[in-house]
């Protein structure tokens, strides 16, 4: 699809896991220059700024070990109407986190569109635990297991129905740290898998063109879901969870290009950039750059 109009809202929380800071994000991702780079691009760009989150000190207990779920749900509750109101609207909703629990939100208001709605999820993680088998009870390692409705009823009846996604519809690249129960889903959904074996052996134009031809026959539309941890942390060292040995800049730069040439991609997510972790900046000027190739940003 061509895109004409873009609308950015932002989701500045970091209650899906324990360290703090993340929350800045969005301003972080502002500050390095999003919507003047846009615009350089000649799309309208319209920024609705961001969505309010309160504090853990608010929250009610959950009866559960899930951290924060109350709020956690409440600004993903939040996220979803406004991205469905995008959609309506006829406008490219571009979601600034934030932790990646705010992916809970985007899906739930994407899938409204689609029938068939498909995701890429650029992560070092996959992001499929659920309350049984997260190590740490942080939201943020379960977005997409509560897309596909495994997870607590208050996060998966979200804006709708309980599944949002078809685990046939996914494709996870990058990923490089895999808890036991997430290898476990992943073999029992057939979840499409690019690990950071498959990058290093294939090349990033082959799986990103085995990505898209995949996800071109079965889905009427896609999201992208770019966690910067997915980034070697050399590149983007200012994340919450940075696992070395991730996909370079450039391999990332490449795989937007891609995808901008696709035409496939329908909303798209840039999450966990932690400025009090980083250097200068860097990480999100990061996250700006592969934005500009996401949207056709080119040298020539």
């Amino acid at each position: 699809m061509s895109i004409q109009k873009i609308s950015i809202i932002g989701l500045p929380m970091d209650l899906g896991q324990a360290r703090r800071g993340v929350d800045m994000g969005p301003s972080a991702i502002r500050c390095a220059g999003i919507v003047e780079r846009l615009e350089r691009l000649k799309i309208e760009v319209e920024d609705l700024g961001d969505i309010v989150v309160g504090r853990p000190e608010n929250a009610q207990k959950s009866g559960t070990n899930l951290k924060n779920l109350s709020l956690v749900a409440k600004g993903n509750i939040q996220l979803a109407t406004r991205v469905d109101k995008i959609i309506q609207g006829g406008s490219f909703p571009l979601v600034l986190g934030g932790d990646h629990s705010i992916a809970i939100g985007t899906l739930a208001g994407v899938s409204k569109h689609y029938e068939n709605v498909g995701v890429i999820w650029y992560d070092a993680h996959g992001d499929l635990n659920t309350e049984e088998t997260s190590p740490s009870g942080n939201i943020h390692g379960m977005p997409l297991a509560v897309s596909m409705g495994l997870g607590h009823p208050d996060l998966v009846n979200i804006h709708g129905s309980t599944s949002k996604v078809k685990p046939e519809n996914i494709v996870i690249i990058g990923a490089r740290s895999l808890d036991e129960g997430e290898k476990e889903l992943i073999r029992e959904k057939g979840i499409k898998v690019f690990t950071m074996h498959e990058i290093d052996r294939m090349g990033m134009a082959r799986v990103m063109e085995e990505c898209i031809d995949y996800l071109r026959e079965r889905t009427d539309g896609v999201h992208l879901s770019l966690d910067l941890d997915g980034v070697d942390p050399a590149d983007a060292p200012g994340v919450g969870t940075p696992v070395i040995g991730g996909i370079s800049y450039r391999e990332s730069h490449l795989a937007m290009e891609m995808l901008a040439e696709s035409e496939l991609i329908t909303s798209a997510e840039f999450v966990e950039v932690n400025p009090i972790l980083d250097e200068r900046n860097k990480t999100a000027i990061v996250a700006v750059a592969l934005m500009g190739s996401l949207f056709g940003e080119k040298l020539v």
